[in-house]
């Protein structure tokens, strides 16, 4: 799966999985970090490989210290180094986001809770961040009963450049060389 042709879909896919998972859990979680393993892999030890889903999420265990969009998490992350059954890595954080893209220059835009879920692909230039904003009380007071369960993502280019790069820096390491 190096194609980059068929690795776009595929991380599309793991992504959405990924924000399944995590938005199972609840809000106030610890970071996630998956591990993408290709299915056929791993096709014999999962009850039901689903074909059309080529990339399998393995969670990984993170230490429970470490806090979201923390410099500890940074630094975990740049001592990862990923074997090449590996094909790419998803780490989904909550953060703290400003919207600013529908406010005028005169307002001041409150800061929101949101998950900020992050993925590359050993593939070149394969990657993907999403955001997903957390309801706010009011969205929540309006009488929606499924408001918490509502999934509204957001992305584009040049979102956390950083962490896409310091989950690349560990699928790019050799995992004999790191200790």
């Amino acid at each position: 799966m190096s194609a980059p042709d068929s690795a776009t879909p595929a991380l599309n896919a793991a992504m959405l999985e990924a924000v399944e998972f995590v938005h199972a859990e609840g809000w106030d979680a610890p970071p996630t970090l998956f591990a993408l393993v290709p299915t056929a892999l791993l096709a014999d030890q999962l009850a039901d490989p689903d074909e059309a889903s080529p990339l399998t999420l393995v969670v990984q265990d993170l230490p429970s210290h470490i806090l979201p969009g923390s410099d500890e998490l940074g630094d975990y992350l740049s001592r990862l180094a990923w074997p090449t059954e590996v094909e790419g890595v998803i780490l989904a954080q909550e953060i703290t986001f400003r919207d600013t893209a529908d406010a005028d220059e005169d307002s001041e835009v409150a800061p929101r809770p949101a998950r900020l879920y992050s993925g590359v692909l050993r593939a070149e230039g394969v990657e993907l961040t999403l955001l997903q904003m957390r309801p706010t009380e009011e969205e929540l007071a309006e009488g929606d009963p499924f408001a918490e369960d509502r999934i509204n993502l957001r992305g584009g280019p040049g979102v956390a450049p950083g962490v896409l790069l310091a989950l690349r820096y560990g699928l790019e390491q050799d995992p004999e060389a790191v200790d």
